[in-house]
């Protein structure tokens, strides 16, 4: 469950922790990213572990990479999630038992290479596969091309939008009937359809140590509707090394029976610029 007031504080504790920071660099330079051509990175590794009256373990981790020079806008990312914790299930006697198993084991990785027109617009491309073995689907993928647009950049502030049609397949979730008195997993097929992708990436950097970054994904076709927002506020500790709290909200407009149409996720990670 998600604990609003909470998220709420843990935004307004790093930012006023990214205002007294020390150091008043975040990740790499602009002067850097020059002499690399543009590239850009980011690793990010959050951990926790609970013993006692609990068992619980969770991990999650993300890389990213960027470039964007006179030529080119590319992004790419990987991204993995797992949990284990303790389950009621049934035995072969049909008693109720605790067991330590997975609760959450999800990734997915993605890429975008855009070639400018002008200072402003480009070309897209872009594709993006995700598994999910708790999700509305099992997998997805989506390939599409469109239109990008620069619509604000400056030292603080960046505004970009993308859209354009694309094709995604995907398999839902297995369903679970009564087979002679035995539940038995029965797998969906595959369903593909043509789809509208757009993006909306915004940055902001509040402070010199403290960022904001909210990035809304849709891909929306006749048949299932899927929206992702990603926001993260990233406060530095060096020059290389940030704290950084994120809030993801993923949406499926069309699921079977007994599965929920929202998925949240809140992390705390520790984040490697490079």
């Amino acid at each position: 469950m998600t604990n609003k007031p909470l998220l709420a504080g843990l935004l307004l504790a790093l930012a006023c922790a990214g205002a007294h920071a020390q150091d008043g660099n975040t990740g790499t330079s602009d002067n850097s990213a020059a002499s690399n051509g543009g590239w850009t990175g980011s690793g990010e590794f959050g951990y926790a572990s609970a013993r006692g009256n609990s068992r619980t373990d969770n991990a999650n981790a993300k890389l990213g990479l960027s470039q964007e020079n006179e030529y080119w806008k590319n992004n790419f990312f990987l991204n993995g999630l797992r949990s284990k914790g303790d389950v009621e299930v049934q035995d072969a006697q049909g008693n109720t038992i605790d067991k330590f198993s997975t609760t959450a084991n999800r990734y997915d990785a993605g890429a975008s290479v855009g070639y400018k027109l002008d200072p402003r617009s480009y070309i897209v491309g872009a594709l993006r596969y995700e598994h999910d073995d708790f999700g509305a689907n099992i997998w997805q993928g989506i390939v599409s091309i469109g239109y990008g647009y620069i619509a604000l950049k400056s030292d603080r502030t960046e505004l970009s939008f993308e859209i354009g049609p694309g094709y995604k397949r995907y398999r839902p979730a297995d369903t679970t009937v009564e087979i002679d008195g035995v539940d038995t997993k029965v797998r969906q097929p595959t369903e593909s359809e043509m789809v509208a992708r757009g993006l909306i990436n915004y940055k902001y950097r509040l402070t010199d140590n403290t960022a904001l970054e909210d990035t809304l994904l849709a891909e929306a076709g006749s048949k299932n509707k899927y929206y992702q927002n990603d926001i993260g506020l990233s406060v530095s500790m060096t020059k290389k090394m940030a704290l950084k709290l994120g809030y993801q909200v993923r949406y499926n407009s069309d699921v079977l029976p007994g599965v929920k149409n929202t998925d949240t996720l809140t992390t705390t990670n520790l984040v490697y610029n490079f």
